[in-house]
């Protein structure tokens, strides 16, 4: 399997571990543990990026330390619960990496849990989305 950061491979195996239908309850699961964004965003909302493949309203920011770790904030809508996983996976799976580790995760990484069949492949786009948006931060804040 593709090297991934441990955070990520935790998760990837994790889903790999379960059969399609209980790969599908550990999304939702992950939908209640999406981190609440940071208050600067909370109250600045309009810092944050929209994640336009995504049909439901997700913004996404990544912060780079001067110490190049990597802070992701997603705001997904309770009322759409898989997005909201695919977020939290997003934000617990990259948040404290390295800069560099968060340029290296596959560009495929939401293929890697095993959801195609229990998820339509609109939502796995709009993870894809979210982690393109992430790494493209994340390139563009370490350039600067």
């Amino acid at each position: 399997m593709t090297d991934l950061p441990a955070s990520l491979a935790e998760i990837r195996d994790d889903f790999l571990s379960f059969g399609e239908a209980d790969r599908l309850q550990l999304l939702l699961e992950f939908s209640n543990e999406l981190p609440a964004v940071a208050d600067t965003y909370r109250e600045h909302p309009e810092l944050l990026e929209r994640v336009e493949e995504c049909q439901s309203p997700v913004y996404v920011i990544a912060d780079v330390s001067p110490a190049g770790r990597v802070e992701v904030h997603v705001t997904a809508p309770a009322e759409a619960p898989t997005t909201r996983g695919f977020a939290s996976i997003i934000a617990h799976g990259l948040s404290g990496l390295d800069a560099a580790d968060v340029l290296a995760v596959p560009d495929d990484f939401a293929l890697m849990l095993g959801l195609s069949g229990a998820v339509s492949p609109l939502r796995l786009n709009g993870m894809s989305g979210m982690l393109w948006r992430v790494k493209r931060q994340v390139r563009a804040k370490m350039a600067t």
